[in-house]
């Protein structure tokens, strides 16, 4: 499995945040991702989640849905808690990590990856943007092992109210500590100034909370 990573300047140990791709691949976008966290003092690794079923390497355009459907659909809860793993297992080997501060961050489908994330390993923080089909992980919240932020758009069509109200009532019904974020005035992919969904006033007001949470969780 290809990753990109990238790293703070300086010398020490600093946590981490694994960075998890919309279904359009590891892209300069996510790329940008990881290094606009990595700046802010964070390890970051980003894997390529359809490694499985798509050459190193692999993009789509935005508008490339035939192209990225089976990859999309080659994915499954044990390949990507697999793949989770291998990423965790990696920070806990770097010199410049603590080992103890790691999170995720996720767009999209890496919304709900990163849902899972937060499930399968011990996880400080993690922050899902808009990840459909994350109702589908909600009967195992009571898995989840650090704090879990959610974004969602208000004029997002994609994912239907009625999958938040899942995954909250589920967070509740185990006690977990979470934040949910509903933006009213944004839509889907609202953080991908690549897109033409993207509104930067809600990206910039979610990516500060992100920030911020990531900093009081991991430090």
């Amino acid at each position: 499995m290809q990753v990109y990573t990238s790293a703070p300047d300086g010398t020490g140990k600093f946590p981490a945040v694994i960075v998890l791709q919309e279904a359009f691949g590891v892209n300069g976008h996510i790329r940008g991702i990881a290094d606009r966290i990595a700046k802010e003092g964070y390890v970051t690794i980003a894997p390529e989640l359809f490694h499985r079923t798509a050459p190193i390497g692999f993009e789509s355009g935005y508008t490339d849905f035939e192209v990225l459907k089976p990859h999309f659909q080659g994915i499954t809860v044990e390949g990507l808690t697999a793949d989770l793993k291998a990423c965790y297992d990696w920070t806990q080997q770097q010199a410049n990590v603590n080992n103890a501060k790691v999170g995720s961050i996720g767009f999209c489908l890496g919304g709900r990856v990163s849902f899972l994330a937060n499930m399968v390993l011990p996880l400080s923080a993690a922050v899902s943007y808009y990840g459909g089909g994350s109702g589908a992980l909600a009967d195992r919240a009571n898995e989840l092992h650090g704090a879990q932020l959610f974004f969602w758009g208000g004029l997002d069509k994609h994912i239907p109210q009625e999958q938040i109200d899942t995954v909250i009532a589920a967070l509740k019904k185990a006690d977990k500590p979470y934040a949910n974020v509903v933006i009213s005035y944004a839509d889907h992919a609202f953080n991908c100034d690549e897109r033409p969904s993207y509104n930067k006033k809600a990206a910039t007001e979610a990516w500060a909370m992100s920030l911020a949470f990531l900093k009081n969780n991991l430090g």
